[in-house]
């Protein structure tokens, strides 16, 4: 299965401390949502995805905010299932090229989707979203990319979430929402497992 197939949402994820890492993923799981995105924008980062690779294993575990090759190593060797990058490099994606895992680069410009359809890469994630044309732009593009399938990501949240997911070429949406920095803070798990539950719903929704 296509990552963007898991779930209407991934959840994108900043953990201080990764203690609270393999509850918040198995909420995540309870609630629907059995796909995780944890950003190495902080130093648990990785110590969070060895924890949820080693633990939760019903989970598709993915690792973003990834701009360089080390990046790619060291996410590889914590145990990612699949990789987000903000963009698209010639670098980055030869580092990604013979991993075997799944790379969602990110676009911004058609010429940027093009690239990577030349790395054979078909599957991209749209970011920053909202700022770069939203759900519209996207639209302009199933005509002459329909071979094109996108996760956007930036700026999304519950509420417009479903513009972009009535898009034929829109698989899922990337968000920060289901996991508020006030309740992960918290730990609080059984809000966490409540706003997954109304994620998952959201594909029923856009049909």
């Amino acid at each position: 299965m296509s990552v963007l197939d898991v779930s209407p949402v991934i959840p994108v994820v900043v953990l201080e401390e990764a203690e609270s890492a393999v509850q918040l993923a198995r909420a995540l799981v309870d609630g629907g949502v059995p796909i995780i995105e944890i950003t190495l924008r902080t130093p648990a980062a990785l110590e969070a995805v060895r924890a949820v690779a080693a633990e939760v294993p019903d989970i598709l575990l993915g690792v973003g905010t990834v701009v360089s090759p080390a990046d790619v190593q060291r996410a590889v060797r914590a145990g990612a299932g699949f990789l987000v990058a903000p963009g698209t490099t010639p670098t980055l994606l030869k580092a990604t090229g013979d991993i075997g895992i799944p790379l969602l680069p990110g676009v911004s410009t058609v010429s940027e989707v093009l690239t990577a359809l030349e790395h054979g890469i078909s599957e991209l994630k749209f970011f920053p979203a909202q700022q770069c044309g939203g759900a519209p732009f996207l639209a302009a593009l199933r005509s002459p990319l329909p071979q094109v399938r996108f996760c956007p990501t930036g700026g999304i949240s519950a509420a417009n979430a479903l513009d972009y997911l009535a898009l034929s070429n829109v698989g899922c949406v990337g968000g920060s929402w289901l996991t508020p920095t006030d309740a992960v803070r918290r730990r609080d798990f059984a809000r966490i497992q409540a706003l997954a539950a109304e994620a998952a719903a959201l594909r029923r929704r856009a049909r």
